[in-house]
């Protein structure tokens, strides 16, 4: 499978790359991938195109294009680590928002979207799609292993639509107190679904990374699937 790269508009500030991936039918639900902090890569890429082989049509958006476009880097050495960190310090989270809203609504527009569309995202994506959960008319939404969640808690008030959460239980970027403090605001909230995955340190379903951990991995990666199985499809 080959994705596609195309230009989405974001008002008023011009427009930016996302990486598109379509399913064998040429027709599907739409599901917004969110990346981590080393840009839209190989990773991004492959997630996408796994998620088009579940019949969705995928935009991944380039959320680092104010600060440099097109960044495509891994999580394998120091040089690119000290990268990332400078990049997501310097994004605008509330901007990156609105891209992701202007993402959606590119993608709920395409003839190849049957119009539900939802968002999923990883480490710094968890935390935006948590707060598509919170400020856009996603249909449904997925946080894996989601970095300062615990600092946007006031705004969950507002979830309306289905949102999974994915807690690592030794992430060091979300220490014990933080994942208490969402698993206790949230756990009143129908909408609401977390699950937590003992033993296993943040980033342990990015295939190739340090903390890869296949089991748990495959069953959030199954809980995923059949959330959006239930809510999209």
């Amino acid at each position: 499978m080959s994705g596609q790269e195309v230009r989405i508009k974001s008002s008023p500030d011009g427009e930016f790359g996302a990486y598109l991936a379509s399913p064998a039918s040429g027709r599907g639900p739409g599901v917004v991938v969110i990346q981590e902090i080393f840009g839209v890569n190989k990773v991004m890429r492959d997630l996408a195109d796994g998620f088009a082989r579940q019949g969705y049509v995928v935009l991944c958006p380039d959320l680092f294009w104010r600060q440099e476009p097109g960044i495509q880097i891994t999580d394998q050495t120091e040089a690119e680590w000290a990268k990332a960190f400078s990049l997501y310090k310097g994004l605008d989270e509330a901007k990156g928002v609105e891209d992701l809203k202007s993402t959606l609504a590119h993608l709920r527009k395409l003839p190849a979207c049957t119009g539900k569309v939802g968002s999923v995202g990883y480490c710094l994506g968890g935390k935006l799609a948590y707060l598509m959960a919170t400020r856009s008319d996603a249909d449904s939404s997925v946080g894996y292993y989601g970095v300062a969640i615990d600092a946007a808690l006031d705004e969950a008030k507002s979830i309306k639509k289905p949102l999974l959460l994915h807690i690592a239980e030794k992430d060091e970027y979300c220490p014990p107190p933080a994942q208490a403090k969402i698993k206790d605001t949230l756990k009143g909230n129908p909408q609401v679904s977390l699950h937590s995955y003992p033993g296993v340190d943040h980033a342990f379903a990015r295939v190739g990374g340090q903390h890869y951990d296949k089991r748990s991995a495959d069953l959030a990666n199954q809980r995923t699937a059949e959330f959006f199985q239930k809510h999209l499809k």
